[in-house]
């Protein structure tokens, strides 16, 4: 599973892959916007707090808020909603599109996070000046 770890104080954004089982454990079960300890990941980001944002299925679809579920669904959606693009449509016209559940399982890609509590070490690329 990839991640992207993105720190709102300085812009600034890292990717780790993570292949490890056993460290994506605490992640499954999990929905967007929980907040996760950083002491899972490893030894260096002791003391951070992460909070998941999003995510993309190993197809390509992505997260949704609010859809309980960990698979995917097809929703019917109008042009102003998340994931749906408004060009090329009549006024008024909605479509089903497929989009993941706010559930993390083990079919997803690609994690999003943001970090809300800083720990003791800086990160280099992330929390460094």
């Amino acid at each position: 599973m990839k991640l992207n770890i993105a720190n709102p104080a300085t812009g600034q954004q890292k990717k780790l892959e993570i292949t490890d089982e056993s460290k994506l454990r605490v992640f499954y079960d999990k929905r967007i916007a929980a907040e996760i300890p950083g002491e899972a990941l490893g030894d260096e980001y002791k003391g951070y707090i992460f909070k998941v944002m999003g995510g993309n299925d190993k197809q390509g679809f992505g997260m949704r808020q609010g859809v309980l579920t960990a698979q995917r669904v097809f929703l019917l959606m109008s042009p102003k909603t998340q994931g749906m693009r408004g060009h090329g449509r009549r006024k008024g016209e909605r479509r089903r599109k497929a989009c993941r559940g706010c559930i993390i399982s083990q079919d997803i890609a690609v994690l999003n996070l943001m970090i809300v509590k800083q720990g003791e070490a800086p990160l280099p690329g992330l929390t460094d000046e």
